[in-house]
């Protein structure tokens, strides 16, 4: 890609105001892809006023002009999934099969689920003497990250373009060229010049600048919850609206009366999906007390059959994680958890035997967790699970509420009805019954420090817009 060491604003692709570069590294093999630019002040500064202009115009395009933007994008989105599964897969690690199953096309499910609430949305009502009218937000500020990164781009951008906002996406700079993929995909489609903008950077300079920025109405973080703080601190000072998907360490229930067998393979399996780099990953099982070794046994025996190896090998499972920092931070909580006295089942520190260099981790499962301890309190982003055990269906809710996070929670039983008034009780954004998956009609967000405002589909959408009341 010859876009990769430059930026897109204002409808062209441009060279930065740093010299700066960082390499961007293949996880797999622990040797640079690339190099990606990182940007200052004045290119946040270019883009945005390059978004601010536009937003007058594009702001009042009407219903149909922007259905036909998101079918152009959509169509040339399309043509370009193998060539996102790949790159995704090549800077971020996640196996081939998983790239192209779900990591490249899920951005295009996003556009296609916004379309539809696009055709149908009443962006004006009349209540008493008030003519209600809901309004595009501004100029947006999007900061993304590497695990799922089209996902994220796409939760973003989708709606906000659909809503009549204009924006600036900072992309991590950890796996970035998806995104620049993405930016390529929005100008083949004849985005209008300022209304999608890139700049590449870190953090500390772009983030912030970003989030800080005078002319940005808004702006949607998705990242740590550390993170997630400083964007909040660097906002305030201007009064802009904030929405943050952060960390989770979601609480599984295995009930008492679920099939052990099922549920637990099947959980443990989809909590080691994407190396365990999700920030919904179901990382604590909680189990009955008197069943912990029957559990812990199947679950060993399900993470002895996730294989950890070459993204492009087809019998891969889990490829690596993503860096050396996210290896090493997971390989101290690894030995944490057998410091405090949890019992180690399968995995634990190290590379998997056979794999001499990539970041490779070992599904590593612990029982006899307390919630106490740190695996069961810190998001590890690994494929690391705690098994705990409680007492009555009271005691699970209990324990699964004692975090500080809220984004997900998992319910396995054989009633439904028991199942679903257990998840009532659960205070997290979404919950999960008998292995059901995500649907991007549903809102996904956090209560907590998982976060604050709502992705996907409707109530995505709504975020992106203002109420005004015309009365008279």
């Amino acid at each position: 890609m010859s876009n990769r060491t430059k930026f897109y604003i204002n409808g062209e692709w441009v060279e930065p105001s740093t010299s700066d570069t960082i390499d961007v590294i293949n996880p797999a093999t622990e040797l640079p892809v690339g190099p990606v630019a990182l940007g200052g002040q004045a290119d946040v500064d270019k883009a945005v006023d390059a978004a601010y202009e536009a937003f007058e115009s594009y702001s009042q395009t009407t219903r149909e002009e922007r259905i036909a933007l998101f079918e152009r994008i959509i169509d040339v989105y399309k043509g370009r999934i193998p060539e996102v599964a790949k790159v995704i897969s090549e800077e971020m690690g996640a196996p081939m099969g998983l790239a192209n199953a779900a990591q490249a096309p899920v951005g295009l499910g996003h556009f296609n689920t916004v379309l539809r609430v696009l055709r149908d949305f009443e962006f004006e009502e009349d209540l008493g003497s008030a003519r209600i009218v809901k309004e595009p937000a501004g100029v947006c500020a999007f900061i993304t990250p590497w695990n799922w990164p089209i996902n994220q781009i796409a939760t973003k951008v989708a709606p906000a373009l659909a809503a009549g906002c204009t924006m600036v996406l900072k992309p991590s700079e950890v796996a970035p060229f998806n995104a620049i993929l993405f930016a390529e995909v929005m100008d083949e489609a004849g985005v209008p010049a300022g209304v999608f903008n890139l700049v590449n950077g870190d953090g500390p300079t772009v983030g912030a600048a970003l989030s800080s920025h005078p002319k940005v109405d808004m702006v949607s973080f998705t990242g740590s919850t550390r993170a997630g703080i400083e964007v909040a601190r660097n906002a305030a000072p201007t009064v802009k609206r904030v929405a943050q998907e952060l960390g989770g360490k979601s609480a599984n229930i295995i009930l008492d009366d679920a099939n052990f067998e099922e549920a637990i393979s099947r959980d443990v399996f989809g909590m080691c999906t994407n190396s365990g780099q999700s920030c919904n990953a179901p990382t604590r099982m909680l189990v009955p007390q008197d069943r912990m070794d029957e559990a812990a046994s199947i679950a060993k025996n399900a993470a002895a059959q996730v294989k950890v190896g070459d993204p492009n090998d087809a019998g891969t499972t889990i490829g690596p994680v993503v860096s050396a920092v996210q290896y090493d931070r997971i390989q101290n909580l690894i030995q944490a958890g057998i410091d405090e006295g949890a019992k180690l089942e399968i995995g634990g520190t190290g590379r998997p035997d056979g794999l001499n260099a990539g970041y490779y981790v070992k599904p590593t499962v612990f029982s006899h967790v307390t919630n106490d301890m740190r695996i069961a309190q810190e998001e590890i982003f690994g494929p690391v699970l705690s098994l705990i055990a409680y007492e009555d269906d009271d005691d699970a809710v209990k324990i699964a509420n004692d975090t500080v996070y809220g984004l997900s929670g998992y319910v396995s039983s054989g009633s439904s009805e028991r199942a679903r008034n257990v998840a009532r009780r659960i205070r997290t954004g979404n919950v999960h019954i008998n292995g059901a998956g995500p649907d991007q009609q549903m809102p996904f967000g956090g209560y907590k420090q998982s976060g604050n405002g709502r992705e996907w589909g409707r109530y995505g959408f709504e975020e992106f817009l203002e109420t005004k009341a015309i009365v008279g």
